[in-house]
């Protein structure tokens, strides 16, 4: 978890068993669980995965109870493990993306999270079929009309209190609140009755990397058992929850679910990250009418006033043939005032310089100015945009691809707004094992397809960008 987060929660005694010992079954025993695993997902019709922050230690992502946990060395009075990446750059895992895999192929129903890191979310799984039990670190919600937002930025509360942002329906306008739960919160009812409708549901609860110590949540895999549910549990630890399982494996989680996506003969889809920024260019004429004043920004989608955490600065210069001095923009707002002669057009190049954790270290947007040319204000189909961005980056097998998405246009006084899209990162997933035990096959377990028809995903909640 992000280590702000744990320093945000008030301060209690008990946090429970921390600093637990790790087990790990022999690299025969191993084998047979993940074959036992794999052909239980392949029969199953209502697959649940339930999970922890095991899930998220292979992105940097320190846990809280194992030997090298948050609570484990607060506790031992040692100093907090570092994250290897900002906490708003963290990458989902091969897990993550092996349950994306799941999900598309219509076997995985229903995801149930007690992380806050947002990486399902952001890796993939549909926000329907996602229920985040103690919140989520980028997502701010509308405590009037429920619209949620989802952030590129970790949001400076806990707690559910109000943030310093308004909901952007004009009919609404009620202030935002954060959606992570301190400790004497309880478990929101929307989420949490989602989350117990599919357990009783499943004949099949996954339960990854968490030490099921956490109620009421843990509670929730046992639900299933009442209508002749499985449940199998993925853990380093061991848990009060173990007995009741049908399978434990003491195994790394990324190693478990791979040995399964390869015994189901399925492929872990890539993570493509794709972030959005904004672009503002006024202009005005000087009193004289010999002159524009112009001013351009760079900007959050999500406000003027919200920060731009994956651009670390900018250099802005012109075209060619234009001797205007060049600018490097490194502190937020990232904005340039300048005055040109009315008649002059030219080519306004922005050097944008990423963040730590970004796939590559910069890319260059172009934007033309002319004052004397009305340009027309339009908007794409996002998501098509999207993926072809996405398509464009798993075949160049790189990032820095960008393009834009929408623009408006203002008369007077003069300006336009265009939202440009960046892929930001790109991660592909190789999970041949090492000891070279599992074979895939080909026709999937049992001789049976793995693939199934998707059903219709219902209702989908307001999640806002």
């Amino acid at each position: 978890m992000s280590l702000g987060y744990a320093e945000k929660l008030s301060f209690i005694e008990d946090v429970g068993q921390v600093g637990m010992t790790e087990f790990f079954d022999s690299a025969h025993v191993l084998q047979d669980k993940i074959e036992q695993l794999a052909k239980l997902i392949e029969k199953s019709r209502h697959l649940v995965v339930f999970t922890g922050a095991g899930i998220s230690t292979s992105c940097g992502i320190p846990d809280f109870r194992g030997p090298k946990g948050i609570w484990t060395l607060q506790r031992e009075g040692q100093p907090l493990p570092e994250a290897s990446l900002p906490f708003h750059r963290a990458m989902p895992s091969m897990t993550h993306m092996a349950l994306v895999g799941l999900e598309k192929a219509g076997i995985l129903k229903f995801v149930i999270s007690q992380n806050v890191d947002g990486l399902h979310l952001r890796s993939g799984i549909p926000r329907e079929k996602l229920a985040e039990l103690h919140g989520n670190s980028f997502m701010e919600t509308c405590p009037s009309c429920g619209a949620e937002y989802y952030r590129d930025f970790e949001l400076e509360t806990i707690g559910l209190k109000e943030t310093s942002r308004r909901c952007s329906d004009e009919k609404c306008g009620a202030k935002l609140r954060d959606t992570v739960l301190d400790w004497e919160d309880a478990l929101p009812p929307k989420e949490m009755n989602l989350a117990e409708k599919h357990c009783r549901m499943g004949d099949l609860v996954l339960c990854l990397g968490t030490s099921l110590q956490i109620t009421p949540a843990c509670n929730l895999p046992l639900k299933s058992l009442r209508g002749g549910g499985k449940i199998v549990i993925v853990n380093l630890q061991k848990t009060p929850k173990d007995k009741k399982a049908s399978l434990v494996i003491h195994g790394f989680v990324d190693t478990v679910i791979a040995g399964v996506m390869e015994l189901l003969n399925m492929k872990i889809p890539p993570y493509i990250r794709i972030d959005l920024f904004q672009t503002i260019l006024s202009q005005s004429l000087s009193s004289d009418k010999k002159f524009v004043n112009w001013t351009i920004r760079i900007a959050s989608v999500h406000g003027l006033s919200a920060p731009l955490p994956f651009i670390k600065s900018i250099e802005v210069s012109f075209s060619n043939n234009q001797n205007y001095k060049e600018a490097t923009l490194d502190t937020q707002p990232f904005l340039l005032k300048r005055r040109t002669v009315l008649t002059e057009t030219f080519e306004i190049f922005l050097n944008l310089k990423f963040s730590d954790g970004c796939g590559c270290l910069n890319t260059r947007i172009e934007i033309p100015f002319n004052f004397q040319d009305s340009i027309e204000g339009f908007k794409l189909d996002k998501n098509a945009t999207l993926e072809k961005m996405r398509d464009a980056a798993i075949e160049d097998s790189k990032c820095g691809q960008n393009a834009v998405v929408e623009r408006k246009t203002v008369l007077v006084p003069k300006s336009e707004t265009t939202v440009h899209a960046i892929v930001t990162n790109v991660k592909t997933f190789d999970y041949q094992l090492s000891n070279g035990d599992m074979k895939p096959i080909k026709e999937g377990l049992n001789g049976l397809k793995t693939t199934r028809k998707q059903r219709s995903k219902g209702r989908k909640r307001k999640t806002r960008l």
